[in-house]
């Protein structure tokens, strides 16, 4: 924990006269930052250090779990925050894995190290959480599949920041049950990082990162890749990594540019049907952004963003039968841009924001027929033959007034879409606070949220699937209230939640039948329970929920298989010299099930067993120099969390840290 005794007397620290302490909690607890889309953090560097207890002198905290920002004191959303050395501590080697130990995030993965993992929060599926790199929407119209499809390692992260529930009216549509905003370092931080690691499976990984400055522009460059054999048959996998990102002072404000590619290619063995255990899929995702922040009274907040990502799925990767029409090819691209004002005043602070975002599809599966095919670039003969395309307009306002000990914000956002119809949506929300206590707060919130259909969702017709170009959209009220504090050493946070969704949509079928459907739930209402906290080094965090929907004779892809329990104990210290530590148990219990495949035919429907997982690291440091020895699923625990997906048992792997630092010019 820190405390914030004073803030710096800046022109641009909107709330420098203040004049309090704010108390900052760690990971799990109290929220730091979240950007919102369309704006950054001035400073995102990691601003907690766990086990301390200090002053700090800061320029400006902003603190964006709503439109406006206000200070972290005042703010009635439950965010999380995993800092950089949070994120060195654990025994992980990929973002994915990394938030499988947040709070409230479940974490499926179907192939190991991240090369293919679903993440969703609350309990709500893959496709509704949103994704961003430094506030930018980088989420995949296509599907969620495809999500942390990123371009940015875990060395290249200062800091990641979720934000449990809807989101709407901050960052538009299909921010459903939740956001996670990556935070990469900071541009222009002089310094040389070079990362070499091995493991069983010949598992090998290596990263590049500098950060430098030329004259008026702050740099940062990291390159990175992985590759293995694979834990099981046609469980392979290779990937690599680009990321650029410069920051200048322009036009009074301060322009920010990020780009960056991502390539992967896997053995998918089952990924999408036990039948066909031969898949395989090869992605690549290219990204870019450009955006400005400035404005003296007023805070305005331009920016672009361009995401393209091709997708080859083969369904056999070898030997195919004479029936078998060929591979699946699709490139999916997404356009947008938007504006942000805010302005602190007498009576509050004031925002408003517009956001326009194409999304568009052309394919040999998804969409509708094209009149004249297209080739595929780089697969003689093959050809793009449907396409499909739609565009939305959001409009937000959201007023925060602060008094005394109390505070609220109501917005809401106005959205237009083309698949809609044409046809206004309204999705209102109110979050309230009142700090009873000068290291109590209790808070309080209720907002409405929707979200589109993925290609995939309306379109995808094969084998074992059928699509549903008739699709709803998702939507759904929120209400959460809790209580968090900070007392003395010990911070904490307990909250209760309730979603009441309709028209959710899910890939379900009946018990033998041999294609899962995508549908429209009806109804399926979901709450729980949070809770964490976290002493000198030790950190603990409970969720249990509850769906009120339940599948009947229908068998649930993921809408109905949320995480019934999740419990996480983390405990990290400095043992002896540069040798420290770092343990995570967790257990896991999901509801729901899956009919069990084997010997050719899918047998009775099988629940989901829980398990016990523990994760270890040991770091070694001096100087310039780390070396680490982990093992994720120490005791090796058998365990499922996609149907008929086999899981990776004990890993053990080691590495190395290089970390030079350059003088500054």
């Amino acid at each position: 924990m820190m405390v914030f005794t004073r803030w710096s007397n800046k022109s641009y620290a909107v709330f420098n006269s203040i004049g309090k302490h704010v108390l900052i909690g760690v990971l799990s607890l109290c929220c730091t930052i979240i950007a919102r889309a369309g704006s950054l953090s001035d400073r995102p560097e990691a601003i907690v250090q766990p086990d301390t207890l200090r002053a700090m002198d800061l320029d400006e905290v902003v603190v964006s779990a709503q439109r406006a920002p206000v200070l972290q004191s005042q703010l009635m959303r439950v965010v999380q925050v995993i800092t950089r050395t949070e994120i060195e501590q654990a025994a992980v080697q990929d973002i994915a894995s990394l938030l499988s130990h947040v709070r409230g995030v479940d974490i499926r993965t179907r192939g190991p190290f991240g090369i293919q993992s679903d993440v969703s929060v609350r309990g709500g599926t893959f496709d509704q959480t949103l994704i961003l790199i430094n506030g930018v929407n980088v989420t995949d119209p296509q599907t969620g599949h495809h999500n942390l499809n990123l371009p940015v390692d875990i060395h290249s992260v200062e800091r990641i920041e979720v934000l449990n529930g809807p989101g709407a009216r901050i960052f538009g549509p299909n921010a459903f049950n939740g956001a996670v905003n990556i935070i990469t370092r900071e541009p222009g931080t002089p310094g040389i990082r070079s990362t070499l690691s091995a493991g069983r499976h010949a598992y090998a990984a290596g990263s590049l990162s500098a950060g430098f400055s030329l004259p008026g522009i702050r740099n940062y460059l990291s390159v990175s890749g992985t590759s293995s054999d694979g834990h099981a048959e046609n469980t392979d996998f290779k990937s690599g990594r680009l990321y650029y990102r410069s920051q200048a002072a322009l036009a009074g404000g301060q322009a920010d540019l990020q780009a960056g590619y991502d390539a992967r290619a896997f053995g998918a063995n089952g990924f999408y049907s036990p039948r066909f255990p031969d898949q395989f899929e090869e992605t690549s995702t290219m990204f870019a952004s450009v955006q400005w922040k400035g404005g003296r009274d007023g805070r305005i907040h331009p920016v672009i963003y361009w995401r393209r990502l091709h997708d080859r799925f083969e369904l056999f990767r070898h030997e195919a039968p004479s029936w078998y029409a060929g591979h699946n090819y699709h490139r999916s691209d997404v356009a947008g841009a938007s504006l942000n004002w805010s302005r602190p005043w007498e009576h509050g602070i004031s925002s408003v924001g517009a956001d326009y975002r194409y999304e568009a599809i052309i394919s040999n599966v998804l969409g509708m027929e094209l009149q004249e095919p297209m080739p595929v670039k780089g697969s003689a003969g093959n050809h793009y033959t449907r396409a499909y395309d739609r565009a939305g307009i959001s409009l937000m306002a959201e007023h925060s007034i602060f008094s005394g000990n109390f505070s609220a914000s109501a917005g809401v956002l106005l959205y237009v879409n083309s698949d809609l119809g044409g046809r206004p949506g309204l999705f209102p929300g109110l979050d309230l606070g009142w700090q009873f206590h000068p290291a109590l707060r209790m808070f309080a919130s209720v907002n409405r949220s929707l979200r589109l259909p993925g290609f995939t969702d309306l379109f995808y017709s094969g084998p074992s699937n059928i699509g549903n170009p008739l699709l709803r959209p998702e939507r759904a009220v929120f209400a959460e209230g809790g209580l968090k504090g900070n007392v003395q050493s010990v911070a904490f946070e307990f909250s209760g939640f309730y979603r009441w969704g309709r028209d959710l949509i899910d890939w379900v079928k009946s018990p033998g039948e041999e294609q899962w459907r995508s549908m429209n739930h009806t109804e399926v209402d979901i709450g729980g329970f949070e809770a964490g906290l976290r002493l000198e080094g030790f950190s603990l965090q409970y969720v249990i929920m509850h769906a009120s929907r339940q599948s009947g004779e229908l068998v649930s892809n993921y809408a109905l298989d949320h995480l019934r329990h999740k419990l996480n104990v983390g405990y990290a210290r400095v043992l002896v010299g540069g040798l420290s530590a770092g343990i995570q148990v967790s257990y896991r219990d999901r509801a729901g099930g899956y009919m069990l495949y084997a010997d050719g035919v899918f047998a009775d429907l099988q629940p989901f067993d829980p398990y016990w997982m523990v994760d270890l690291k040991l770091t070694y440091s001096r100087g310039p120099y780390r070396a680490f020895l982990e093992s994720t699923n120490l005791f090796d625990a058998a365990y499922v969390e996609i149907a008929n997906v086999p899981q990776p048992g004990r890993w053990i792997g080691m590495g190395i840290i290089l970390d030079l630092f350059l003088k500054k010019s």
